[in-house]
């Protein structure tokens, strides 16, 4: 019954008192109560399928709008769950469910978890949430970056730092931007969450300490990453480190919450997300891809398949129609290539005690497919020392223009339909690596250090030659602004202005862009964003463009800082994420000045930088722009894979535990309410049905963390694929 045919219903009444006697006229009013009521209830029903859930969630004060419903079942192949958002009307409905016993429960912000109700698909059911009983209780389902906004920063005067004698801080550390990266970008939040259950709180089972120095110092210690993350600490300054983390977690232990997230609004409530289990607990994944970067289109409603760094040598796999996860194992050519994690357990691990759970000699990376559906990885595939063709002497043409004599990484290539997997070995190292849009498919690398390296794979297709089809260049800047290159002076000599000139800051993303060009990110501080013209022999012809951060006289950042992974619209602008807690966006069009030439060597466009403060609290502390959240990375949605529009640019939000895309200026925040923990290093996005609206498009991502059993679960708790779409509205079927 629409609202004003109630009202017309009730406004009627002034004639009654000359017909009824009050009594008549007081049970006609129960009457048309009863009716009203019994209208608004049906209402509330939505109309399911056969394989929906639908319902309505309330509260204590009516109905709750942007909680989480969470559907999760044990009986298929592997465990899967669906999750949905209520809409303003607290009404929710779960779509395409496969046939299972599920069971449904409410998350939310003010509220603890509602009971488990089981029920199968096509029907509706309510659900009743439950108010948390006190703040700290209600905390718990925060993301685990606003638990990390309660660490208290260094004040700007403790840099550079003054030792173990003074404020603990490493001399070497000049800026409290510089310390800052580190912790976000560098020894801790670029392997895991910091936030999560597993950091913010002292494993019991740790041991006994004096203090929460001595606390963390031990824990600092565990496992096979003991030895980096000591020397992680030690880099920045123990002392000073040790008391900042032992502050942090003392509070929290005394009651500190952060501020309350926002529920869901508006498009954020239109999203389903689907995940699957997949590889096991002891193994961490890098990375998943689902399709060919250039044609999104392609295998459709296929398999996804992941890359486990350095923790174990098989490629995950997850049929998402089947809901069959399996393994695609791999090889090294050479069995003494070395396990890439070490066996060395520094100290016992709260977790795994003694055990080293890491075993990968391959060390697989980043996996892409190319055109024909063939999934390519960077992968180690020998020991370091390299063969003689990339060596001094060699005649291979990029041996004769700068030699190499190591590499740690290589690539390899698995064919689904053949099921084989193909060793590469390369002069150059690799990291991260993207198809050209170019005739050759030319995959590009990053992870080089001091070249770009890139392999032809359609000559490697043809001919099975991995040295002929390898090429690789040094980053070269046209210092003399002539507009070719030519010989150039080294990274530690002064810029001669008949020359060019040298850098050694490489590439760590790689991103080739629709104008043939090849962009990636630099890391460091403040760090920067690199353009490669290939030229028409890159060997010879290709040159840099470089991007740094801007700085001031001081050199303290303007505004953003430091970069970590980036992608390129199909505009030519450079999206990047950055340590500083910004999403930043570079355009080249917008420099007033030159791109190359002898003032061009850095710090010559701020112009072109734009930044977008990422949506999290900032570190206490810290006055400046930008938050606690640290993406690992930025993905653009060239395609609309996703459905919020082309060029779409997407951050991993490592710390808000969910995508923030950036559309129109504005965050849309699609967050994992479970298993808390979300933290992922990359996305593909496919469009396995392009007439099929929402159900046809969807983002693919995994959990990327190297500890999943940091996560909601604990020990135990295995790496996941998560399949992200956005329907029209919370109730679309």
């Amino acid at each position: 019954m629409s609202n004003n045919l109630k009202i017309s219903y009730l406004s009627s009444f002034d004639w009654l008192p000359n017909r009824f006697s009050f009594l008549q006229i007081h049970w006609l009013w129960i009457f048309l109560l009863l009716i009203w009521t019994a209208c608004d209830s049906s209402s509330e029903k939505i109309e399911v399928g056969d394989t929906d859930i639908a319902g309505v969630v309330t509260g204590p004060n009516g109905p709750e709008a942007g909680v989480w419903v969470i559907a999760e079942t044990f009986d298929l192949p592997t465990r899967y769950a669906k999750i949905v958002v209520t809409d303003d009307q607290g009404r929710f409905l779960i779509p395409e469910l496969p046939s299972a016993n599920y069971s449904l429960w409410v998350r939310g912000y003010g509220l603890v978890d509602s009971p488990k109700k089981q029920v199968t698909p096509g029907k509706n059911i309510d659900l009743e949430a439950v108010l948390a009983p006190d703040p700290q209780a209600a905390a718990f389902y925060y993301p685990g970056g606003y638990w990390f906004s309660l660490l208290r920063a260094p004040e700007q005067i403790d840099f550079p730092g003054t030792g173990p004698d003074g404020n603990g801080f490493s001399p070497n550390i000049k800026t409290r931007a510089d310390f800052v990266r580190n912790i976000k970008s560098g020894n801790c939040m670029a392997c895991h969450q910091m936030g999560s259950i597993g950091t913010r709180e002292i494993p019991d089972n740790l041991g006994d300490f004096d203090s929460s120095v001595e606390a963390w110092e031990r824990r600092l210690q565990s496992g096979q990453a003991g030895a980096s993350m000591i020397g992680g600490v030690n880099h920045l300054g123990r002392d000073g480190v040790l008391k900042m983390f032992a502050d942090w977690t003392d509070r929290i232990e005394e009651g500190e919450i952060p501020e309350t997230p926002p529920r869901p609004q508006g498009l954020e409530r239109n999203v389903v997300i689907t995940q699957w289990d997949w590889a096991d607990p002891k193994a961490y994944l890098h990375d998943v891809v689902s399709t060919d970067r250039r044609n999104p289109t392609l295998n459709a409603n296929g398999p996804v398949y992941g890359a486990l760094e350095a923790s174990a040598d098989y490629l995950p796999v997850l049929d998402p129609s089947s809901h069959e996860s399996s393994q695609v194992p791999l090889t090294v050519r050479d069995p003494k290539t070395p396990i890439a994690a070490g066996t060395d357990v520094a100290a016992s691990s709260p977790y795994w005690g003694d055990e080293a759970i890491w075993t990968s000699q391959a060390n697989v990376h980043n996996p892409m497919f190319d055109d024909k559906g063939k999934v390519w990885i960077t992968a180690a595939v020998r020991p370091f020392e390299n063969p003689s063709f990339c060596l001094e002497g060699s005649d291979h043409p990029s041996a004769k223009a700068f030699p190499l004599g190591r590499s740690s990484r290589h690539l390899g290539v698995y064919d689904p339909k053949t099921d084989e997997y193909k060793h590469i070995s390369t002069c150059y190292s690799t990291h991260h690596l993207m198809f050209a849009e170019d005739e050759n498919n030319t995959l590009w690398t990053s992870g080089g250090g001091q070249v770009i390296g890139w392999l032809d794979t359609k000559m490697y297709e043809e001919t099975g030659d991995e040295e002929a089809s390898q090429g690789w260049t040094p980053l070269i800047l046209d210092t003399n602004g002539n507009g070719k290159r030519d010989e150039y002076v080294e990274p530690d000599q002064p810029t001669d202005p008949d020359k060019d000139k040298r850098i050694s800051k490489g590439l760590y993303a790689v991103s080739p862009a629709p104008d043939g060009s090849v962009w990636g990110s630099s890391l460091g501080y403040p760090g920067a964003v690199i353009r490669l013209e290939p030229g028409s022999n890159p060997v010879e012809t290709a040159l840099v463009e470089y991007y740094e951060l801007p700085l001031d006289e001081s050199g303290n950042p303007i505004e953003g800082y430091s970069p970590r992974g980036m992608d390129v619209d199909r505009n030519g602008v450079a999206w990047v994420a950055l340590a500083s807690g910004h999403m930043a966006s570079f355009d080249r069009k917008k420099c007033n000045g030159p791109l190359n030439g002898p003032e061009a060597t850095g710090q010559h466009c701020p112009e072109g930088w734009t930044f977008y403060t990422e949506p999290l609290p900032q570190l206490q502390g810290l006055e400046e722009s930008g938050s606690a959240e640290s993406s690992y990375y930025t993905w653009v949605d060239q395609f609309n894979t996703l459905g919020l529009g082309e060029n779409i640019p997407i951050n991993t939000g490592n710390g808000s535990e969910g995508l923030l895309a950036l559309k129109d200026g504005e965050w849309v925040i699609l967050r994992v309410p479970y298993p808390l923990g979300f933290y992922t290093k990359w996305m593909d996005g496919r469009i396995d049905d392009p007439d099929a609206g929402w159900k046809g498009r969807g983002i693919w991502a995994t959990i990327s963390t190297r500890t999943p059993f940091h996560m909601e679960g604990g020990k135990g708790t295995t790496s996941k694929v998560y399949h992200f779409q956005l329907r029209p509205d919370p109730l679309a079927r």
